[in-house]
């Protein structure tokens, strides 16, 4: 299977001189898998250049999981090319939360007070598809979900194909405060991350920032990786980065992960997620 990062930053979108290397584009995930089967992780502002991407690929049916509602998960879906060719059919995937479908937020976000075209004038076939802590399968890719730590109902994913494990955790508090409302477990976490290939985890903070940041719905860069070492995952990708994060600020925190690292002797793959960036599994 490949992967593909369309949008790596978290909560707001920050183009800019000092975002280029690592992008400015919230949420969304391309996984390919060896039978072609095309499923998207999120529909932040990167499914937008996704969505022309596809355009030019010429693929007509797309698989959708949103992780949760908030909005830089869903607010490139509007501008989501696929979903104005009638040609096109687009399996939306999800857990919403328990007042409201998931077919209601995205068609909210597109009434005439936010956006210029309804979602019922969208010409594409649209189903929705509930997966609430459940295993699904598409075309023999098995799917699990977990209920992540984080405001609102939000779930991470594990996808097994051909032998090889992904893992995408994004707005997830690894270590939430004790009075809480999130009650997924750290052994949860080890557990249903164990020796994934690929782990791609919310980082948002580093480990001076996440004190102040308790109940955000956010890890720090130092818990994604003790995690990624306990569950001993091959590779971890940090991403949902800060918006307040330049790339100057990122290359100075990853590089002192990296000398932690290599002092102790930890074999963990660790890389730094960005915009456009490829993964072969």
């Amino acid at each position: 299977m490949k992967v593909k990062l369309w949008g790596t930053r978290g909560s707001i979108p920050v183009p800019g001189p000092e975002t280029v290397k690592y992008g400015g584009n919230t949420t969304c995930v391309e996984v390919t898998f060896d039978d072609n089967t095309f499923f998207v992780i999120d529909a932040g502002i990167g499914i937008r250049k996704l969505g022309q991407s596809l355009f030019e690929r010429k693929i007509h049916h797309v698989n959708l999981y949103i992780t949760h509602s908030h909005w830089d998960h869903i607010q490139g879906f509007p501008f989501f090319k696929p979903a104005f060719n009638s040609k096109n059919s687009i399996n939306i995937y999800g857990c919403p939360p328990t007042y409201r479908k998931l077919q209601d937020i995205l068609t909210n976000q597109m009434e005439y007070e936010y956006f210029p075209v309804k979602f019922e004038d969208l010409t594409a076939e649209i189903d929705f598809t509930e997966v609430c802590l459940s295993m699904f399968v598409i075309n023999e890719n098995v799917f699990h979900t977990i209920q992540t730590n984080h405001p609102g109902n939000t779930t991470g994913l594990k996808i097994e194909s051909n032998g090889k494990i992904f893992i995408f955790l994004t707005d997830n508090e690894l270590q939430p405060p004790p009075n809480s409302h999130n009650n997924t477990q750290w052994a949860d976490f080890v557990e249903f991350c164990h020796n994934a290939d690929v782990l791609i985890h919310d980082a948002q903070f580093t480990d001076d920032e996440i004190p102040k940041k308790l109940g955000w719905g956010h890890s720090s860069t130092g818990q994604a990786i003790r995690l990624a070492t306990e569950a001993k995952v091959k590779a971890l990708y940090m991403t949902h980065h800060d918006p307040e994060h330049t790339d100057a600020f990122i290359d100075k925190m990853y590089d002192g992960h990296l000398q932690e690292l290599k002092q102790q002797g930890n074999p963990l793959k660790l890389f730094m997620a960005k915009d456009g960036l490829e993964i072969q599994l």
